[in-house]
């Protein structure tokens, strides 16, 4: 039986949407930040941001897909138990811990409070009314996940884009100035802080998340064969890569052509905001309120689809109807606890994860053509987690006094909070050469 195939209209949608859901608030901020910092050397910057920000999410899709959207399949190669934990942990911090409610914190903070005076910014009571509007319209557009790239991808993704498209050709049309010289680390090694900066994004977790939203949509539009599926989340993939890098380049040229027009801004929300009044004037404000909200709103409603998705296939008796609403209202109460607690409570526990999640990535990537034994995933995965949960630590500001300093001297890379990577490689190495020793004494028994 003769398999069908998505048309160029229907894989591009799938693509946008994909795009829609890695693109929050939080990936509009970072390049223009970026791009002041890094003035001269911009390009270079974003050509190491390019690589963490945008090839690991991008493996992060293909690794999901070739284990049908359940990631815990290969997190279990560590051991079962770790596999359910870990997949637990990371679907209910990237959803209704802090993913979700920090779309529509961010939302408001960005897009609404501009328009606020002093007193109604610090009532609650704005926070809360927009919140419930926000995760109501969330929880209304992902009732229907079959319907997910109809809404987002032919509809909200579009909007998103247009709107985003007004800031760039302005800012070409009319240029607020040329590129300052670079400030910080991006003066002595632009690449290297480029490419910490883009593993910030956390976007590679985010790809596991949404892999199960993808693998759903495609299997709605007539797709069942496990190949063909893999195959077209890997061209969705791509086409959400491509449209992430042309935005993140963008975005950094703003940045990194802001500085004389508006001072050197705290952080890219600052920048943005000020740019688009430069650009637009009072208007301006009124595109990028409703830039952030598509940019929110479609990462709001990928994450909650699949977090309903996963916890509905997890528990038994609950359907995803009735997970989205628990989660629908969880995520509500969270997000108005404040943006700020919410950073400061989930970045710690970010931080353990990420390089774990990317561990995993990689490993299950390569492990058909590199024969990956358990002891590797064993080796790799325990030696990151111990170097991340000191990093974690920090991320808390939990002194570490005499540890850090040993870290720092001993461990490659620690101080730009990437120790992991070296003891993950040779753990794993060791993890190899010992379960090829056990297969060779397995096979002469």
């Amino acid at each position: 039986m003769k398999q069908y195939e998505l048309t160029k209209k229907e894989l591009l949608a799938v693509g946008l949407m994909l795009f829609a859901l890695f693109f929050g608030a939080g990936n509009m901020i970072f390049p223009p930040a970026l791009g002041q910092q890094a003035g001269t050397n911009t390009f270079i910057g974003i050509g190491g941001f390019l690589l963490t920000g945008v090839g690991l999410p991008l493996l992060g899709i293909i690794a999901a897909s070739r284990v049908k959207g359940d990631f815990s399949g290969v997190a279990k190669r560590v051991h079962p138990v770790f596999g359910l934990c870990f997949t637990f942990i990371t679907y209910l911090t990237i959803g209704p811990f802090f993913g979700i409610p920090r779309t529509g914190t961010v939302a408001f903070q960005i897009g609404v409070t501009p328009f606020l005076n002093e007193a109604a910014k610090s009532s609650g009571v704005y926070l809360f009314i927009y919140t419930v509007i926000f995760f109501g319209i969330t929880l209304w557009l992902a009732m229907n996940p079959s319907k997910i790239v109809d809404t987002v991808g032919k509809i909200l993704t579009p909007l998103l884009l247009g709107v985003l498209a007004l800031l760039v050709i302005k800012s070409l049309i009319t240029p607020m100035g040329s590129f300052q010289p670079p400030q910080q680390a991006y003066a002595n090694a632009p690449f290297f802080k480029g490419f910490l900066d883009g593993y910030l994004t956390m976007d590679a977790i985010a790809a596991l998340v949404f892999g199960i939203v993808v693998i759903t949509s495609i299997k709605d539009k007539g797709i069942t064969e496990p190949k063909r599926i893999a195959s077209t989340c890997m061209k969705a993939g791509v086409i959400a890569a491509v449209g992430l890098a042309l935005v993140y380049i963008s975005l950094a040229y703003i940045g990194a052509s802001s500085v004389s027009a508006i001072g050197v801004q705290a952080n890219g929300g600052d920048i943005l905001t000020n740019v688009a009044k430069v650009l637009f004037g009072p208007f301006g404000i009124i595109i990028l309120a409703i830039a952030i909200t598509f940019a929110c709103l479609t990462t709001s409603i990928g994450l909650l689809t699949a977090c309903g998705e996963f916890l509905s296939k997890q528990i038994r008796g609950l359907s995803y109807r009735v997970a989205i609403v628990l989660i629908s209202i969880f995520s509500l109460v969270v997000s108005n606890v404040g943006l700020t607690k919410l950073i400061s409570i989930s970045t710690p526990l970010l931080t353990f994860l990420y390089p774990i999640a990317i561990i995993l990535i990689i490993l299950s990537l390569v492990d058909k053509n590199f024969w990956i034994y358990q002891e590797v995933y064993i080796g790799s995965v325990t030696a990151g987690a111990i170097i991340s949960f000191f990093d974690a630590l920090n991320a808390a500001k939990i002194p570490l006094g005499p540890i850090n300093h040993f870290l720092t001297s001993y461990v490659p890379l620690y101080e730009n909070q990437i120790g992991w990577l070296i003891p993950a490689i040779l753990v794993g190495f060791v993890g190899w050469i010992i379960g090829y020793v056990r297969r060779q004494t397995t096979e002469v028994k």
